[in-house]
């Protein structure tokens, strides 16, 4: 079996555990109120990301032979997103990872590669 982060999570059950974390915190915490205000349909905001991280991480493609290339940005450009909503956003993530309790090496190489990914999103004074 090819070594990719999405086998190194655990693969779909775990993806979905993590994806599910992620919301759940963005839905508890006062902290994440901000974007929660930006995704008024969770089921099909966690699916979207369920399916774009599957692919992400080396998993199957499911975001691309749905919705056909990501275009990230340009998905997210109707939002306002600064520096704070990339905070909260992966604030979120990192609370997701505490409560899937995943492993620190691979905490290690996804943590900084969504990061990036989160920063890129940013439309509002990027840096």
């Amino acid at each position: 079996m090819e070594v990719t982060l999405y086998n190194a999570l655990g693969g779909e059950a775990a993806l979905k555990k993590l994806v599910d974390a992620f919301y759940q915190t963005m839905i508890e915490s006062p902290q994440a109120q901000g974007i929660l205000k930006m995704h008024p349909d969770i089921p099909r905001a966690n699916q979207k990301l369920y399916e774009f991280l599957s692919g992400w991480l080396g998993g199957p493609d499911l975001f691309v032979q749905k919705y056909g290339h990501p275009r990230l940005r340009a998905r997210h450009l109707p939002f306002a997103i600064g520096e704070s909503e990339r905070d909260q956003w992966l604030f979120c993530m990192k609370r997701a990872l505490e409560i899937c309790n995943t492993s620190p090496e691979f905490n290690s190489v996804f943590m900084p590669a969504i990061s990036r990914l989160a920063d890129h999103m940013r439309n509002q004074n990027p840096g």
